[in-house]
């Protein structure tokens, strides 16, 4: 499911207030240009009960689907991540978990995306099924599991997203 917009949010405190024992910050949607995510710490920054606050972290977030974000993340970063998440969902955080980085995962999801099946085993069995003619008398003989679990040791990543929920990609 893709994120509507504001679901991806990042709370931004103000460090002057917060290293004065005042919690002082806002939730600012981070699927927007950074560009308008700067101007609203500015503004934030500038109610700050600190006279002059200039700096500032990012203290939480939210529905970035397991995507990790740095408590000083660059900003440009943080938008590039919450694009990502709002197009491609809990895939695209996932994605971003395991490869810990954009560049990887973009790259995985446009170039070696296989699609989502309902398990490993049932994309082996369409691959096997499309790519080879196999005599009915055998058709009971062959065994997906098996041939699943080789193509995880060897050949492709699955990432799990939900119940009978695969995607698969190609290593290579």
């Amino acid at each position: 499911m893709k994120s509507k917009k504001g679901d991806i949010r990042i709370y931004v405190a103000c460090l002057a207030a917060y290293n004065n024992g005042i919690l002082h910050g806002a939730w600012i949607d981070a699927d927007q240009d950074a560009h308008a995510i700067r101007a609203e710490i500015q503004a934030m920054l500038a109610r700050s009960p600190i006279a002059g606050a200039e700096e500032y972290a990012i203290h939480d977030y939210e529905s970035f689907e397991g995507a990790p974000i740095s408590e000083y993340e660059g900003i440009k970063e943080v938008t590039e991540i919450a694009a990502f998440i709002a197009e491609h969902g809990k895939l695209g955080g996932a994605l971003l978990e395991y490869f810990s980085d954009m560049d990887d995962a973009k790259a995985a999801i446009e170039d070696r995306y296989a699609g989502e099946y309902r398990s490993v085993a049932d994309f082996a069995e369409e691959l096997t099924e499309q790519t080879v003619t196999i005599p009915e008398s055998l058709q009971f003989y062959i065994d997906y599991q098996r041939m699943a679990r080789d193509m995880e040791i060897n050949d492709i990543l699955a990432i799990e997203t939900g119940f009978e929920e695969i995607h698969i990609f190609w290593t290579t």
